[in-house]
């Protein structure tokens, strides 16, 4: 990369939550920062949707895997980033969603739908994503991760500090300190 080229950044949320986006946007007025050392493409801060074809320095994959379409945006990701970061619990083991993994899906969701008090009208919800489930897996079960930012939701300490540094050339420590959960 040429010294004045600013390096690439983009982001795909897979599943899960939305922590990690807040966590994101939580770095408020440091992202001017983040925007000198390196162009954001894809990421709750902008517009664009979808990573480039070619050229992302740093692809950060958000959520875990748990369907085919999911597997595919993580293959993609991989294919065009340079380096790829794995945000949040859901992307590096699996996180809250791969609880129902022990029980079956088909169980967890008779348990939340049918068999809860809080039911409106004890019916499965007969959208297509329910419907193309599977065990939810981190996304290393898939693709090659190169850096792994734990946390649910990793605090906007720990993802300036990885952004910073990636952005600059550095491959980041994620010390103890700049991790929580919530």
């Amino acid at each position: 990369m040429a010294e004045h080229e600013k390096p690439t950044v983009a982001s795909e949320w897979l599943t899960g939550c939305a922590g990690c986006h807040m966590s994101l946007l939580d770095i408020d007025e440091r992202i001017v920062d983040i925007i000198n050392a390196a162009t954001l493409w894809s990421t709750p801060i902008t517009d664009l949707k979808h990573p480039p074809e070619e050229g992302v320095t740093v692809g950060i994959l958000e959520g875990g895997i748990n369907n085919s379409t999911t597997e595919e945006v993580a293959k993609m990701m991989r294919a065009r980033s340079k380096i790829l970061v794995a945000l949040g619990d859901c992307a590096v083991f699996g996180g809250v969603p791969s609880m129902r993994n022990s029980c079956g899906i088909q169980e967890a969701l008779q348990r939340a739908y049918v068999e809860s008090e809080s039911t409106v009208d004890g019916q499965i919800p007969g959208h297509p994503d329910i419907a193309v489930m599977q065990e939810t897996r981190p996304i290393d079960a898939v693709v090659p991760v190169d850096v792994y930012v734990p946390g649910c939701a990793p605090s906007a300490d720990a993802i300036f500090h990885v952004l910073v540094e990636l952005a600059n050339g550095r491959m980041p420590e994620v010390k103890g300190q700049l991790l929580h959960w919530h």
